[in-house]
């Protein structure tokens, strides 16, 4: 389907997530990774990109609904070469339970961990992530947070994708509910021809904080936890380079990684 090549140019980086975050792994486990896991994968294009770095680069892929699993193995899969489609595997499975095989790194990208509504579903999946680790090992939370995550507010980009042109895409927050912690967020498509594809991809989402996901993760076995933050310039403005950070002031908005150690 149509919107979910719009959400991979729109939305996800997977050359930047499969070239800069395993230099983490490496500077907190001493090793290089090769086994990787993508958690609430959708189309596995983070996966797809893992198995291009070497012949001993091996991805598995994990996701519940099974139309982005299909959009992946019919459009994703079919553009690698034979020798790196036989180094990915995709399952539907939840992923709140363990997998046989052990991974150096595992990765929920895109905020999914929000998708957890309670203590004891998220506490659920960092214990299955764990016992889903080789030691040492590590996982990667794609976060987000801060005033300006939380209130209603429309955001508007323009991105181009080949063979469609020039998308518009727009980021709805709704309304927060400060006792309950959930959000829902939207994504809105406008397409070269006028035509909208509203609600293109919709999220309930329950806002957790880091001292939150730190807590539960030391809980679910992990060693250590680290936060990666971005950096600013001299003007306040955002530099894209991720530093392991301990104490921040807090921005309007951000996004940042914590990275899990076992």
């Amino acid at each position: 389907m149509k919107k979910y090549l719009l959400y991979e140019h729109g939305v996800q980086s997977p050359r930047w997530q499969t070239d800069y975050l395993p230099q983490f792994h490496t500077w907190l486990t001493r090793k290089t990774p090769y086994l990787f896991r993508e958690d609430f994968c959708g189309t596995a294009r983070i996966a797809c990109e893992w198995v291009k770095q070497s012949t001993r680069h091996r991805a598995l892929g994990l996701d519940l609904d099974p139309e982005p699993l299909r959009i992946a193995r019919e459009r994703n899969l079919s553009q690698l070469s034979s020798i790196e489609k036989a180094r990915i595997v995709l399952k539907r499975q939840d992923v709140r339970s363990p997998t046989a095989e052990p991974f150096d790194m595992i990765g929920a990208f895109n905020f999914s961990c929000f998708t957890f509504l309670t203590r004891v579903d998220l506490l659920r999946y960092f214990r299955a992530v764990h016992a889903s680790l080789k030691k040492p090992g590590t996982l990667f939370l794609e976060i987000a947070g801060g005033p300006g995550f939380i209130e209603p507010r429309h955001e508007r980009r323009n991105f181009s994708v080949p063979g469609i042109g020039k998308v518009k895409q727009i980021w709805e927050q709704h309304q927060y509910d400060p006792i309950t912690g959930i959000n829902d967020y939207s994504i809105h498509f406008g397409l070269p021809d006028g035509s909208w594809l509203q609600d293109a991809f919709q999220y309930h989402w329950r806002i957790w904080g880091i001292p939150e996901l730190r807590d539960a993760l030391a809980e679910a076995g992990f060693r250590k936890s680290v936060v990666l933050w971005e950096q600013v310039d001299d003007r306040g403005k955002g530099t894209g380079e991720l530093l392991p950070t301990e104490n921040a002031e807090l921005p309007e908005s951000y996004v940042a990684y914590l990275v899990a150690v076992k």
